[in-house]
């Protein structure tokens, strides 16, 4: 799931619905970059999604002390943000494992398994059905 890299940089991938992120964590100043793009331009300036995504960082009490490099594709914004988060939190348990005891009460080591039901022959959509008529 996590690995270290090159000891300066922590690895940690994110899944989400459809949507795959690959979390890069460096030592630096707090900065984040979500596919060479500020955060609040790729997430569409919803307060939500950022905090959502900053939350691993402020729960460990490093926000500032790393730089985040997240990679993420498919899905949705709301999918891409949840999976930046877990990967973050992935990243962070590689960087030190203690960081785990802060972060699992938070469920944010938890991956999320609810995703979109497939469609079924004879329906309309997963369980909708077409319109029943008696004559």
């Amino acid at each position: 799931m996590a690995r270290t890299v090159k000891k300066t940089q922590h690895i940690g991938t994110g899944r989400r619905k459809t949507a795959i992120a690959r979390v890069f964590l460096r030592p630096g100043t707090g900065r984040f970059l979500v596919n060479g793009k500020e955060p609040w331009l790729h997430l569409g300036n919803v307060i939500n999604y950022l905090n959502l995504i900053k939350k691993p960082l402020e729960v460990a009490k490093l926000e500032g002390k790393y730089d985040v490099v997240a990679h993420v594709h498919g899905g949705g914004l709301a999918g891409q943000a949840d999976a930046i988060r877990l990967g973050v939190a992935r990243a962070l348990v590689a960087l030190n494992v203690s960081n785990k005891l802060l972060l699992k009460p938070e469920g944010l080591l938890t991956r999320d398994p609810r995703s979109k039901e497939r469609k079924k022959y004879g329906r309309k959509k997963a369980r909708k059905r077409f319109q029943f008529s008696k004559r």
